[in-house]
């Protein structure tokens, strides 16, 4: 019997490698790397380069769509002053996984999915009530998922010391890696003051 086809998002590999751990004795699994938000331009090819060494790895199906920065910015400049798990990532994850469902449709493939709900960031809950509305509207299966639960991001982190993954500080946005930049900063400031 032939596995059910499924598309899953992929942010990076480190998440990509325990989901796939997870999904793969139940279905085909092909790869789709999309993820306009990713900025800088190096940081984006590094995260894709990884990916794309790990499918020559593994010999799964990887899919790379085109980088719509400016796409993808008009859709969540009203929110970039909000913080992670906010309105902003709504809109993010909510673009991102839209451009997955019209791929799956033109590509027949019956079940998306995502990684984000590997990383301990991300709220599960949002991202699976976007996919659902997006499976209403596309009429292809979202399979809902919190692969973090059950040791799921620390199998992502173990597997990734294992290939030797590059893991990145933040989700990929310029506005995440600004709060993250700001946040240190603050704790660099207030270690300076104790110090002194």
């Amino acid at each position: 019997m032939t596995a059910e086809r499924l598309l899953l998002h992929t942010c990076c590999a480190p998440c990509f490698s325990s989901v796939h751990e997870v999904l793969s004795p139940d279905y085909s699994v092909s790869a789709l790397y999309y993820n306009p938000n990713i900025t800088p331009f190096p940081e984006y090819m590094r995260r894709m380069t990884e990916l794309v060494n790990y499918s020559n790895k593994l010999s799964f199906d990887l899919l790379i769509e085109n980088r719509d920065t400016r796409e993808w910015t008009l859709a969540v400049k009203k929110f970039r002053a909000m913080g992670e798990r906010s309105d902003r990532c709504a809109a993010c994850i909510r673009y991102r996984l839209e451009r997955t469902f019209r791929l799956a449709v033109e590509r027949d493939f019956p079940v998306v999915c995502t990684t984000l709900t590997v990383s301990p960031h991300k709220d599960p809950d949002m991202i699976n009530r976007i996919g659902r509305e997006l499976e209403a509207r596309h009429r292809i299966g979202f399979l809902a998922a919190d692969f973090k639960k059950g040791g799921g991001f620390a199998r992502s982190v173990e597997l990734s010391r294992r290939e030797g993954f590059y893991r990145q500080a933040y989700c990929g946005c310029g506005y995440s890696r600004a709060e993250r930049a700001k946040k240190f900063s603050r704790v660099e400031q207030g270690i300076k003051q104790v110090v002194v």
